[in-house]
């Protein structure tokens, strides 16, 4: 019997993303979620799998007066939706459901009812070992990491500096992003510090938004969208404890990226060079630079060069990042369905910074201080 294929068949976002102190936590999500319905041509009665991180997953099936008979409340940060998309493609490929909606929704900024994290629950051992020495703000959690790491590859301010102009440029394109003026190196570097090396254009949004995925089976997909996207391969990894740089032997070269994509690869019977399109989850400057390297397109010490060479602007042989990213578009506070949904843009020609002739488009987020990471590997084509 020929395998059944994963297809996302409605994708979107929030009306608007940026400042919404009108909307509570929960009617992001139900925003985002009935867009995607709308867009998948369903109706909730049609849902029978549904996931969502920091709201309960019970409560938004009740809000939106869905019955599932399977759900995922996993939360391990910002890349737990592409997470939920792998749980979600197993699930529906062992039959446990036959459409899934995957809803993310986050009053990052205004703070309406919520997100409630729950990173540090009384009596963890992060409550009572780890968190109990805090670091001053996620910024600071990557910067001795990161200084050793420009230390020991020769990077310095001005490639990171690379990372916010590039974005930038694609984010210019983009009638959402919430940053579209220009900015060069030397206005980066001019900036506030906010942690050393990072200036604050370096540091991600914080924006109130959320977005929302349908999922069906090939079989099914034909009689819902005329443009389907398939999912080729998705991989996850984690390390130990979501917010302490204990994750992995090595702070500079995280193993758990290498894993992740290995399984996505793997499953997708593809490599890096049959990657079109690239969205690499960026909550600072240094993260697309390290993924680069982690997700093997460019070896250790390299991923730096490659965005200053160009490489990841328009025109260049790895598109990366088109929307602006979460420095320049949105960032909710956990940025893994933002990424997702321009990469499924892109694949269905819709993206505003549109690349031409995508066939394949990579996600990678990660959660915590590289403590957990997916990686999800789409095409327009069908898989054989």
């Amino acid at each position: 019997m020929q395998r059944q294929h994963v297809v996302v068949v409605g994708a979107a976002e929030t009306k608007k993303l940026g400042s919404l102190p009108e909307m509570s936590n929960l009617a992001l999500h139900a925003e985002a979620a009935r867009l995607a319905m709308h867009d998948a041509g369903i109706v909730p009665a049609d849902v029978d799998g549904l996931a969502c991180a920091y709201e309960e997953p019970t409560d938004l099936a009740a809000h939106l007066g869905i019955r599932p008979s399977w759900i995922d409340g996993t939360a391990v940060g910002g890349c737990s939706w592409i997470v939920h998309l792998r749980h979600a493609s197993a699930a529906l490929r062992s039959g446990h459901c036959s459409t899934v909606l995957i809803v993310h929704g986050e009053s990052g900024r205004s703070r309406v009812a919520g997100p409630y994290y729950n990173f540090a629950p009384p009596g963890s051992i992060p409550q009572q070992f780890i968190n109990s020495y805090p670091v001053a703000g996620a910024a600071t959690l990557f910067t001795l990491p990161f200084v050793r790491y420009m230390s020991r590859y020769g990077i310095n301010e001005e490639h990171l500096a690379n990372v916010v102009v590039s974005q930038r440029k694609w984010a210019m394109k983009n009638t959402r992003a919430m940053r579209r003026n220009p900015i060069t190196v030397d206005e980066v570097l001019d900036a506030p510090m906010i942690a050393w090396p990072f200036r604050k254009p370096m540091c991600c949004l914080v924006a109130d938004g959320g977005g929302a995925v349908v999922l069906t089976g090939s079989q099914r997909a034909s009689d819902l969208t005329s443009s389907p996207v398939y999912v080729l391969g998705v991989g996850e990894a984690h390390g130990n404890y979501l917010f302490a740089p204990l994750a992995d032997d090595d702070l500079i070269r995280p193993e758990i990226t290498r894993r992740s994509a290995a399984l996505a690869f793997s499953e997708a019977s593809c490599s890096p060079s049959d990657i079109d399109h690239l969205m690499i989850y960026d909550a600072f400057a240094h993260n697309p630079i390290m993924g680069l390297e982690g997700l093997g397109f460019a070896d250790y010490g390299e991923g730096a060069f490659l965005i200053a060479e160009g490489h990841t602007d328009e025109g260049g042989k790895l598109p990366m990042n088109t929307n602006g990213g979460g420095l320049s578009y949105a960032h909710t506070g956990s940025y893994g369905m933002l990424a997702m949904q321009e990469s499924i843009r892109q694949l269905r020609g819709l993206a505003d910074a549109q690349v031409p002739n995508v066939e394949t488009s990579l996600c990678h987020g990660w959660g915590g201080y590289f403590s957990a990471c997916a990686t999800a590997i789409f095409s327009n084509v069908a898989p054989h």
